[in-house]
C-alpha cells in the first residue's frame, strides 16, 4: 500500500513517515500543495493523508481539484481546527475522514487502515454496475449519479448518502446509521453534519428537478420516495 504524506512541517511529516514505515506501507512525502499536486496527477496512491494549512495551495483546494480526476483514493485531512464548519468545509472537498491536531500515531494508522478496508469494500461492491431509483441512475464503477439523463456532480460524502438511500428505497435510515457506515472511524461527528450534507444532497438530486425524492421522518431519519 502507497501513501503520500502532505505534511509542510517537517518533523510532523517526518514522523508520520516513520510511523507508516514501522507499518510496512510504501511512503512518498510532499511539503506544498504544488509539488504534491504533481505527485498526485503522476503517481498512484492507496491513501493520501493531507494537512489543510499548507504553502502555495492549501489542502481544501488541493482536494477539491484532485476529486475531479479521482474520486476513489481515500483522503484523510489533517488540521489544528476542531470547528464542525471546518470538518465540513474539508469533507465538502472531498476528504474521507478529519483528524485534528494534536493526535497519536496509533489513531492516525488506524483511521489509514480503516480507510483502506473501505475502499477496499466499495471497490468489490462495484460489481454491481448500477443502481436504479426511479428516474435516478448511480453507475457504481465511475461513481456517476444522472437523473433525468442529467449528470449531477456529487461531493463523496453526498454520493455515499445518495448510494445507501437508494440502495433501501423507503426504508429509513438514521443520522447516526449514516454517521456510523458512512464516516466510520469519524465517531466524534454529531447528527448536524448528516442534516447539512442531506441538504446539500437536495439541492442538487431533487431541487433543480422539482422533486421532493429525500424526505425526513422526524425522530426517525431519511427515505428515499421516488414514487
Amino acid at each position: 500500500m502507497r501513501i503520500l504524506v502532505i505534511e509542510d512541517e517537517t518533523t510532523l511529516n517526518r514522523n508520520i513517515c516513520d510511523a507508516l514505515l514501522a507499518e510496512k506501507f510504501v511512503v512518498e512525502r510532499a511539503y506544498d500543495g504544488f509539488l504534491a499536486e504533481r505527485l498526485l496527477k503522476k503517481e498512484k496512491f492507496d491513501c493520501v493523508v493531507m494537512d489543510i494549512n499548507l504553502p502555495k495551495k492549501n489542502g481544501y483546494d488541493l482536494c477539491k481539484d484532485y476529486r475531479q480526476y479521482n474520486n476513489h483514493t481515500p483522503v484523510l485531512m489533517l488540521t489544528a481546527f476542531d470547528e464542525l464548519e471546518d470538518k465540513i468545509k474539508g469533507f465538502d472537498s472531498g476528504a474521507d475522514d478529519y483528524l485534528t491536531k494534536p493526535f497519536f500515531m496509533k489513531e492516525l494508522t488506524m483511521r489509514i487502515n480503516s480507510l483502506l478496508k473501505r475502499s477496499q469494500s466499495q471497490s468489490d461492491n462495484n460489481v454491481s454496475e448500477l443502481i436504479i431509483a426511479s428516474d435516478i441512475i448511480i453507475h457504481t464503477a465511475q461513481k456517476k449519479v444522472k437523473r433525468q439523463n442529467q449528470e449531477i456532480q456529487l461531493t463523496p460524502r453526498e454520493y455515499q448518502i445518495l448510494v445507501k438511500l437508494c440502495q433501501h428505497q423507503g426504508e429509513i435510515i438514521s443520522k447516526n446509521e449514516l454517521i456510523k457506515e458512512i464516516w466510520r472511524s469519524s465517531l466524534d461527528l454529531n447528527t448536524n453534519t448528516i442534516e447539512v450534507y442531506v441538504n446539500f444532497l437536495r439541492n442538487k438530486i431533487d431541487k433543480p428537478f422539482g422533486k421532493n425524492s429525500i424526505k425526513t421522518k422526524i425522530g426517525y431519519g431519511y427515505y428515499l420516495d421516488v414514487e
